[in-house]
């Protein structure tokens, strides 16, 4: 495992949207002393299978899954990562939006959630100069939003029985959870990513949310 490594994670289907992802990585502040990657994938049948094919090829301690379409606007997002990691060592995973309390219904559009990030229509904001810092404050969740997950636990994801699109996030969440990892979000004052979401395919959502209530039964009774 190479503690001075990031690695972006992407499963991909559209060329366009892969590059304009890696446009916006290639222009983030690298930490001194520490390289950069990316890898994606092409073909995947699902995103947890898709995920576990690209852990496959690096050794990077620091892992961002990330979506092909989300752009990253804050320069200083490796910097601020490590800071979040560091200031306590039971994070294992970071978001830039996320879940606090998962909802027993497991529906999961209606849940309250906490953090930011632009979509298409929101106007541009200087971001350039803006750093994390400790006491702007974290929020801990219990599901973190799948458009950007940033994790140093290295930990399979559940692609045995999430084999599709929907709730491979809340599966993985559970599952560092489970291992007594953290998740957090932090307060974000100017949203650290674009997210240019077309509108989600649902159809096979019912059927994951019924895998999810069963295997996560134990989690949903305190939630």
């Amino acid at each position: 495992m190479n503690g001075k490594k990031f690695c972006f994670l992407i499963v991909t289907n559209k060329e366009e949207y892969y590059n304009e992802c890696v446009y916006y990585i290639s222009n983030l502040k690298v930490p001194e002393g520490y390289v950069m990657e990316c890898v994606p994938v092409t073909n995947a049948t699902g995103m947890a299978s898709g995920y576990n094919a690209a852990m496959q090829v690096t050794d990077a301690k620091y892992k961002i899954f990330i979506h092909h379409d989300v752009f990253i606007l804050n320069r200083h997002f490796l910097g601020d990562l490590l800071k979040i990691f560091d200031s306590d060592p039971e994070i294992g995973m970071v978001g830039v939006t996320g879940i606090p309390k998962l909802p027993k219904d497991m529906l999961l559009w209606g849940a309250p959630r906490v953090g930011a990030l632009y979509n298409s229509g929101t106007g541009k904001t200087d971001y350039e100069h803006y750093s994390y810092q400790l006491d702007d404050g974290m929020d801990e969740v219990e599901c973190v939003d799948g458009l950007l997950m940033a994790t140093t636990a290295d930990l399979k994801w559940r692609a045995d029985i999430f084999d599709g699109w929907d709730l491979y996030d809340a599966s993985q969440s559970c599952e560092l959870r489970r291992k007594g990892y953290k998740l957090v979000v932090p307060v974000q004052k100017q949203p650290w990513v674009f997210h240019d979401k077309a509108i989600s395919a649902v159809w096979n959502y019912n059927k994951y949310r019924k895998i999810f209530l069963k295997e996560y039964a134990a989690e949903l009774e305190n939630a």
